[in-house]
C-alpha cells in the first residue's frame, strides 16, 4: 500500500506525549490544532488514524470518547501496527482497520465490545511483551482483546473513529490528574436500550430492561449499560461483591444466584 515498514527491534520512542500523526489520517478525519482531537466528518468509516511516534511495549495509549452517532452498528477500534504512518501513502489507506488495513499490512487490531465504553469513558490499550493486546476503560478491570502481536519490532497505535464513534481525544496517561471519566448522560447513549416492562427493571436505573447476567455469579438484574458500567468501575456484583469475570446477555427474567452455587 505504498508504505514503509520499520524493522528495528530497540528503536528509540521519544519521550514527547502520543498525539495523531497530522498528515496520515482517512479520508473523513478532522484533527484539532494540538493533534489530540479526531473527528470523522461524515459517514462511517475512512476514519483511520495512528499516532505520531512509536509506542513503547507496556506504554498506555489513553484516550476519551467525546462524541458518539446513533444509527450505526459497530463502533472503535483499537490496535498497533508496524507501518510507519510517516512513509504511509495516504490515498491507498483503506475505509476501514478491521479487516481492510490489517489484511493490507502488518496491523492487528480489534473491537472494543459493545457497550463497554459510553461517551466521556477513557479507554485505555496496550500490548504487552508476550504480545498481548489489552484494553481497560475507567478504572475497571483490564479485558484481553487479542493475542499474536509481534514484538520483535515498533509499533506504532492505530485507531479507527467508525460507527457509532463519532470523536475522541488522546490523553496523557503520565499526567498527575488524569480523569478517570467524565460525568455520565443516561440521555447520550449511543445504543438504546429497551424500556422495561413492569417487574423486569434494571436495579440500578429503574428505567431500562435487566438483560444481562454477571458471571460467574449469575445475577441479572442489570440493564447492559448499567452492568457494563459497574464492570468499568468496580468490577463487582453489586448484590453479592463477587468479581465480575463477563457481562453477558441474560436468559429469561432476572434471577439471583442461591446459596447452593456460592
Amino acid at each position: 500500500m505504498g508504505a514503509q515498514l520499520c524493522f528495528e527491534a530497540n528503536a528509540k520512542a521519544p519521550g514527547e506525549a502520543l498525539r495523531f500523526h497530522a498528515e496520515t489520517k482517512g479520508a473523513q478525519v478532522r484533527l484539532d490544532t494540538r493533534g489530540c482531537t479526531a473527528h470523522r466528518r461524515a459517514t462511517f468509516h475512512d476514519g483511520i488514524v495512528f499516532s505520531q511516534r512509536p509506542v513503547r511495549l507496556g506504554e498506555r495509549v489513553a484516550l476519551r470518547l467525546l462524541r458518539e452517532e446513533s444509527g450505526w452498528c459497530g463502533g472503535l477500534r483499537v490496535g498497533f501496527t508496524r507501518l510507519d504512518p510517516a512513509c504511509v501513502s495516504v490515498p491507498s489507506l483503506p475505509p476501514f482497520v478491521c479487516p481492510d488495513l490489517e489484511e493490507q499490512s502488518p496491523t492487528w487490531a480489534a473491537v472494543l465490545p459493545e457497550g463497554c465504553a459510553l461517551v466521556g469513558d477513557v479507554v485505555r490499550f496496550w500490548v504487552d511483551r508476550r504480545g498481548r493486546l489489552f484494553a481497560k476503560v475507567n478504572a475497571g478491570c483490564r479485558f484481553l482483546l487479542r493475542e499474536g502481536v509481534p514484538v520483535g519490532a515498533p509499533l506504532w497505535a492505530v485507531m479507527d473513529v467508525y460507527g457509532t464513534t463519532k470523536a475522541i481525544e488522546l490523553l496523557d496517561p503520565t499526567a498527575s490528574q488524569l480523569p478517570t471519566a467524565m460525568p455520565w448522560d443516561l440521555s447520550n447513549k449511543a445504543v438504546a436500550e429497551p424500556k422495561a416492562t413492569p417487574g423486569e427493571e434494571c436495579a440500578i436505573c429503574f428505567y431500562h430492561a435487566a438483560n444481562t447476567c454477571l458471571v460467574p455469579c449469575g445475577h441479572t438484574y442489570f440493564c447492559r449499560c448499567c452492568a457494563w458500567r459497574v464492570f468499568r468501575d468496580t468490577a463487582k456484583c453489586p448484590v453479592c461483591r463477587w468479581q465480575i469475570e463477563v457481562v453477558a446477555p441474560a436468559q429469561g427474567p432476572p434471577a439471583l444466584r442461591t446459596e447452593e452455587g456460592s
